[in-house]
């Protein structure tokens, strides 16, 4: 089997109430995913972890130069192209998110041709099921929760404990948000500092906001804390140590991840178990993380870190330091399709990120298969060959294309 040609494909955002790459226009959410063809007739689908943030078009680009390093590959070996991306393309080596991302998106698809050619699941070929029936939270939940939300951003404590009610008559028993990514008013007037010397007037609203989800939670809800890298140390110290007594499950990116010491910092004086990985690359990235005891929880992201067969490693690493894992996910439904096939296999699972994005209507649509979607706050892992997800022929009809043959 040959590797014939890839197309690379931008997909149209049909719904651009997303503000994570700071633009309210159809760019606001751009992910992209690849298709890799072959002489069988077997294609397989990929995603680069580049749907939000300013990226896409690097993205776009980078996935053109190595599409052109592995035509007339045998798409089975994943390794040897891995290693080949890896060591054969300079910026490769020590490369960052869109290198990264670019052999990531390669990869999953690489997978999805193999698990098709044998006529079974990913994660089969990757040990097969050690987790049949994946715990899930509702991720991102500053940003609202449903199908079709009128009302894109939450900002008062009321409206943090209704939409932890509505998640928990769904099934889940875990949720995450952002307490100090969004501040008091609408209209952004009241702009805060979240760095140095944060204000106890951010820190109490940061409080406020996760009490009344414990209150209208109860003891038993999972509540996760993503800082998104938006603090430094002095001020990630301030406000976990503010939020010990609301018993929170674990503190996401307090710190930016360049300097592995400011995520240890913050380890050894909040009484959170803290977790990160989202910007990490590769199971060379991570080492330190775990050498260091910093996180205790690891999450990479397939499409970001290195793809299926990096994130399978990482995550078999953590296990030797006895810490979770999970994979952060943040990307279109071949992301998430994706990201089961590992959270299947790994026996260090922790639970599943359903992105706030991931219930969009009409992101879900752009894709053949809708049963990715947590019941009772879990997932089960459909049994169809590959990664189980491709784009529908009406979605690749409205994509901008860039085919490498």
């Amino acid at each position: 089997m040959k590797i014939t040609s890839i197309d690379i494909m931008k997909v149209p955002s049909e719904d651009p109430s997303f503000s994570g790459n700071g633009s309210g226009s159809q760019e606001a959410w751009s992910p992209l995913v690849i298709r890799i063809n072959t002489d069988e007739g077997i294609s397989g689908f990929g995603e680069a972890g580049l749907a939000y943030g300013k990226g896409w078009r690097g993205g776009f680009g980078m996935l053109q130069d190595f599409s052109r390093v592995i035509i007339g590959e045998d798409p089975r070996n994943i390794e040897k192209i891995w290693n080949q991306l890896l060591t054969t393309t300079y910026w490769g080596i020590a490369g960052g998110v869109v290198v990264n991302a670019a052999i990531s998106a390669i990869d999953i698809a690489l997978w999805d041709i193999k698990g098709k050619y044998y006529n079974t699941p990913v994660y089969q070929l990757l040990g097969g099921k050690t987790n049949d029936h994946l715990r899930s939270y509702a991720s991102q939940l500053q940003y609202n929760w449903g199908e079709d939300i009128k009302k894109l951003k939450l900002y008062t404590p009321d409206e943090y404990a209704d939409v932890t009610k509505r998640i928990m008559a769904e099934g889940y028993d875990a949720l995450k948000f952002d307490p100090i990514l969004l501040s008091e008013k609408p209209d952004g007037s009241d702009e805060w500092q979240t760095r140095g010397t944060v204000s106890q007037h951010v820190i109490n609203v940061a409080y406020n906001r996760v009490k009344a989800m414990r209150e209208a939670g109860g003891d038993d809800l999972g509540i996760i804390i993503d800082m998104h890298a938006n603090s430094d140390t002095t001020s990630a110290i301030k406000i976990g140590q503010a939020l010990e007594d609301l018993n929170i499950l674990y503190y996401e990116e307090p710190v930016n991840t360049l300097n592995s010491d400011n995520t240890k910092e913050v380890a050894e004086h909040v009484n959170i178990p803290v977790a990160a990985g989202e910007r990490v690359f590769t199971r060379f990235g991570f080492r330190k993380f775990f050498e260091d005891r910093s996180i205790k929880v690891a999450q990479p992201d397939l499409c970001l870190c290195g793809g299926i067969t990096e994130a399978k490693k990482i995550c078999d690493m953590a296990y030797t330091y006895d810490i979770n894992a999970q994979v952060h996910v943040c990307g279109s439904p071949i992301a998430v399709a994706a990201a089961v096939q590992v959270e299947a296999v790994i026996p260090n699972f922790l639970i599943h990120e359903v992105y706030q994005r991931a219930r969009n209507a009409k992101d879900r649509s752009t894709c053949k298969y809708d049963d990715f979607q947590a019941v009772d706050g879990h997932i089960d892992i459909p049994d169809r060959p590959g990664i189980g997800q491709e784009l529908t022929e009406e979605t690749i009809a409205k994509c901008k294309i860039v085919t490498v043959d």
